[in-house]
């Protein structure tokens, strides 16, 4: 029996020719005059657009590896951000906070100064265009106001459209999380109680300086280094397993490479060190291991038995965050 065909709906009004279509309810007419429901005309690709999963966002941004740590690693820190065309009227820096309180998407002080909340769960697979539509919306935003997370449009601008790329991107590492206020001595109410939570839950950590995106925290029982790193990664965990397999890819005494995660298309191995092992104490012994990487990195020599088999467990012990 032939299929019998749905009748076509009457449009809703005369086509849109040019310009944006409006998102309306996902039963509605779709605004374009197809006749069809939102949802199965214009809808499919905005909700494409907000599904879709991009693997590297901070990808072509200075500092991307160091984008990535402050995602997934970093507790406290700030970066002073340099937008493309400039600062606007009324708006004196724009600065990327690690976290904001309440959990704010950003915040427009009463000085006009706007923070941008990194680790915030965005509505979009694309986390930099979701960021680059609060940070637009910061910069208009009343003074003394938090901004509220909304869907962004599927074809509106990313971080990558609104930073200088020849900006710098050096972050800064907190104690705690007193950077939100500029009086935090005097916070009160639920900022102030959001406040405590926070700086209670701080791990202590630490930005390396000899060596790129390198990020040492301390727990109660040992400490860590990891490491964002931004080369291949079938290339680098071939380079980490040449190390592995030669008694090569620790820190020193006591210390061990345990696995890597994946995060935002990057590749973060992971080292445990001993408990007294200070950050001051791993800045050698990384940038020595540094170097050992770029000579692994360098060679195409097919993996010895030994090597694949640590390869194996490195990859094995390998987990993805994003």
């Amino acid at each position: 029996m032939a299929k019998k065909r749905r009748p076509q709906t009457k449009a809703a009004g005369p086509r849109v020719a040019n310009g944006e279509i409006p998102v309306v309810g996902a039963r509605e007419p779709c605004p374009c005059g197809s006749g069809r429901r939102y949802k199965a005309c214009h809808g499919r690709e905005a909700a494409h657009a907000v599904t879709e999963l991009v693997q590297r966002p901070f990808e072509g941004l200075p500092g991307e590896c160091d984008w990535v740590a402050l995602r997934e690693l970093v507790p406290a820190a700030t970066v002073e951000l340099t937008l493309a065309e400039g600062l606007p009227e009324g708006v004196p820096s724009v600065t990327l906070a690690t976290v904001l309180p309440m959990a704010w998407p950003a915040l427009r002080r009463d000085n006009g100064t706007v923070l941008l909340g990194l680790q915030n769960d965005t509505p979009s697979g694309d986390i930099s265009r979701d960021l680059a539509d609060t940070l637009r919306r910061a910069l208009t935003a009343e003074p003394g106001t938090p901004v509220a997370a909304e869907r962004a449009p599927g074809d509106g601008p990313r971080l990558q459209d609104l930073l200088d790329p020849k900006g710098t991107f050096s972050p800064t590492l907190h104690e705690g999380f007193e950077f939100w206020l500029e009086d935090a001595a005097n916070a009160t109410g639920e900022v102030a109680a959001s406040l405590e939570r926070a700086n209670a839950a701080a791990i202590p950590t630490a930005r390396l300086t000899g060596v790129e995106a390198a990020y040492w925290c301390e727990t109660p029982e040992k400490n860590h280094l990891r490491w964002v790193m931004s080369h291949p990664e079938e290339k680098l965990l071939d380079a980490l397993a040449r190390l592995h397999a030669a008694g090569a890819s620790s820190l020193g005494e006591n210390t061990r490479l345990v696995g890597s995660f994946r995060a935002h298309g990057l590749t973060v191995p992971v080292w445990d060190l001993p408990r007294g092992m200070s950050a001051e104490d791993t800045e050698k012994p990384a940038v020595d291991l540094a170097g050992r990487l770029v000579e692994a990195l360098a060679s195409d020599a097919p993996l010895t038995p030994e090597q694949r088999r640590a390869r194996g467990g490195l990859t094995n012990r390998q987990v993805t965050l994003s």
